[in-house]
C-alpha cells in the first residue's frame, strides 16, 4: 500500500478520535471517498490501524440472548424518547432530552434543562407532532415524565400520555430493568457523550443547548450510519 494512503489513513483517524467521532474502518473510508482520495477495503485499512497501534482489540461479546432486535418499517412509525444526563464546566448535572426516530435514527430534538417536568416533556411531544406529524407509536421507559403507569394511579394518565391519546398515538413501554428495548436511543446517548466529552465543557445551560445544537446537525446530516446502508439519519427520514 502506497505511503500515501496510508498517511491519509492515519491522519483521518486521529482527526476523528480528536473530535469525538466514529473512527472505525468504514467510517474512515467514507471520508477517503468524500476527499476523492483513494479508498482500500476496511481490512486494509483495518490492518493499517493495528500496525500503527491505533486499534484496541475489542472484548469478547457475549453470547446472544433470545433477545429479538426491533426496528420500525418506516419513518415516524416509532419514535423513541429518553432523559439522560450531561455536566457543566462546574459539575452541575443537567437534564437532557431526545426524541428519535425509530426507523431512521433521525435525532428529531435534543433538549437541555435544569430539570424537566412532566409538562415540559408533553409539550416538547407536542411540538414535534405540529412538525414532522403524529407518530404510530412511541417507546419510552417507565420514567414518571412519560407515563403514569407504575405510579399508583389507576387509570390515569400523565400529561404524555394525554397527548399521545389526544394524537391517537400508541404508546409502549420497555420492561423495567431491561434497557435493551431501547438498544438504539442507549447507543444513542453513547455517541452523543463521546462527541460532547471531546469538547471544552459548557459552562451555562445555554452553552450546552448550543454545542447540542451542532451535535444534531452532524449526526442528522454528515454522519453516516452502517445500519442504514452508510446512509445519514437526514437521508433514511426524507427518502
Amino acid at each position: 500500500m502506497p505511503d500515501t494512503v496510508c498517511k491519509d489513513i492515519i491522519t483521518i483517524r486521529k482527526q476523528l478520535t480528536r473530535h469525538g467521532l466514529d473512527a472505525g474502518p468504514e467510517t474512515i473510508a467514507y471520508h477517503l471517498q468524500q476527499d476523492g482520495k483513494r479508498v482500500p477495503s476496511t481490512s486494509t485499512i483495518r490492518r493499517i490501524l493495528r500496525k500503527e497501534g491505533l486499534i484496541t482489540p475489542a472484548p469478547k461479546k457475549k453470547p446472544k440472548s433470545s433477545f429479538i432486535r426491533f426496528e420500525a418499517a418506516m419513518p415516524n412509525e416509532c419514535w423513541q424518547a429518553d432523559i439522560t444526563h450531561l455536566y457543566l464546566a462546574d459539575t452541575t448535572r443537567i437534564e437532557v432530552l431526545d426524541f428519535l426516530d425509530d426507523h431512521s435514527r433521525y435525532l428529531l430534538s435534543i433538549t437541555a434543562a435544569a430539570a424537566f417536568s412532566g409538562t415540559q416533556v408533553a409539550e416538547e411531544l407536542s411540538r414535534l407532532i405540529a412538525e414532522y406529524g403524529p407518530p404510530a407509536s412511541t417507546l419510552t421507559d417507565n420514567g414518571l415524565v412519560f407515563t403514569a403507569r407504575l405510579a399508583g394511579r389507576k387509570g390515569g394518565r400523565n400529561a404524555f400520555e394525554k397527548v399521545l391519546n389526544a394524537n391517537k398515538i400508541q404508546q409502549k413501554n420497555g420492561r423495567p430493568g431491561h434497557p435493551q428495548t431501547q438498544g438504539k436511543i442507549e447507543r444513542f446517548h453513547q455517541t452523543l457523550k463521546k462527541w460532547i466529552n471531546a469538547r471544552p465543557p459548557a459552562k451555562t445551560v445555554a452553552d450546552l443547548q448550543t454545542l447540542l445544537n451542532e451535535f444534531r446537525d452532524y449526526y442528522n446530516t454528515t454522519r453516516p450510519h452502517k445500519a442504514l446502508g452508510r446512509r445519514t439519519p437526514h437521508q433514511a427520514y426524507t427518502t
